[in-house]
């Protein structure tokens, strides 16, 4: 277990002591970052299926595709 140091608006701080007890602050709040952190992981998720299957995407990278046998060597500098 890692402890962290984070801060809080004052009124927040102050409605978490007054509603959540001492002892579950920490499962409450790793809950909620746990959530939040799913919530993003999706959205990439979702990006990255869309981008998989873009086809005007994957045309114009196939376009690209000659480039690489453009008979440039790798110059030592």
């Amino acid at each position: 277990m890692k402890k962290i140091l984070i801060s809080l608006p004052d009124h927040v701080a102050a409605r978490l002591q007054t509603l959540i007890a001492a002892r579950q602050r920490s499962a409450i709040i790793t809950h909620l970052i746990e959530d939040e952190i799913a919530r993003r992981e999706k959205k990439l998720r979702d990006c990255a299926l869309a981008v998989e299957k873009d086809e005007a995407l994957h045309k114009e990278m196939a376009e690209w595709d000659i480039t690489l046998q453009d008979g440039l060597t790798n110059e030592s500098w």
